[in-house]
């Protein structure tokens, strides 16, 4: 889990980094002395812990542009003034530490956001929000059998419809992650509903026939082999 400490006093990074490993070992930090710096990084964080009072944009302006690059991120302040309590409700902030910070009361609240943030990380892998111009609704991933580019649109067929959205298939692949291989320049398929595969298509348990590009029928093979010895699990 990818976790940022934002504060300009030192002796509170290493702090909060040191009560982070006594809670969650496997977690990885960073620091930054000041929010720009951490917006500016291309990577997005799990959690952040986030001072208020620091020079240039103070924490409630760093978190408000946190959540319009990434809403899953989970943002806990840490400060020490209350000063700022209902400020931090308007951003939704999971919650807010005053410094001296309490150990116990810490780990509580860690355990409590690293709980939510996993959580978060499983309906993100199972789940695709769909946007077209008359509705937004979740897609269930495991639901979908491939996709299919048409210039600016893409339509994703289903168990049970099609649907056409404005999308690229390259921000498609990025967001339905494993489990899916783009086997043609204008097909996107889902593993789990491949029932045969040749040196030019491929066969889906729906009947349909998809294009293999010839040039990548060695990878698809050993891709579908890799999916098939690991049990066909694709979605956290």
């Amino acid at each position: 889990m990818e976790i940022a400490i934002v504060d300009d006093e030192k002796i509170i990074c290493d702090e909060i980094r040191k009560l982070i490993q006594e809670t969650k070992p496997c977690c990885h930090t960073e620091e930054f002395t000041n929010g720009e710096d951490m917006l500016l990084k291309e990577k997005t964080y799990d959690i952040v812990f986030l001072d208020i009072q620091l020079e240039g944009k103070n924490g409630i302006r760093v978190a408000r542009e946190l959540h319009q690059k990434s809403e899953d991120t989970i943002v806990i302040f840490v400060t020490g003034s209350r000063d700022y309590v209902f400020q931090a409700f308007d951003v939704a902030a999971f919650h807010y530490l005053l410094k001296p910070i309490d150990p116990q009361k810490f780990e509580e609240v860690f355990t409590r956001a690293f709980r939510e943030s996993q959580k978060r990380e499983k309906d993100e892998n199972s789940l695709l929000l769909i946007k077209t111009r008359n509705r937004t609704f979740p897609l269930l991933k495991n639901s979908l059998i491939y996709v299919e580019s048409r210039g600016k649109k893409a339509e994703l067929h289903t168990l049970k419809e099609t649907i056409e959205i404005y999308a690229s298939l390259n921000g498609l692949q990025a967001k339905l992650g494993p489990g899916f291989y783009r086997c043609h320049r204008g097909y996107l398929v889902n593993m789990a509903y491949v029932s045969e595969y040749f040196h030019d298509s491929v066969l889906l348990s729906n009947g349909e026939t998809v294009y293999l590009a010839k040039e990548k029928y060695q990878e698809f093979a050993k891709e579908y082999m890799h999916y098939l010895k690991n049990g066909g699990a694709s979605y956290g």
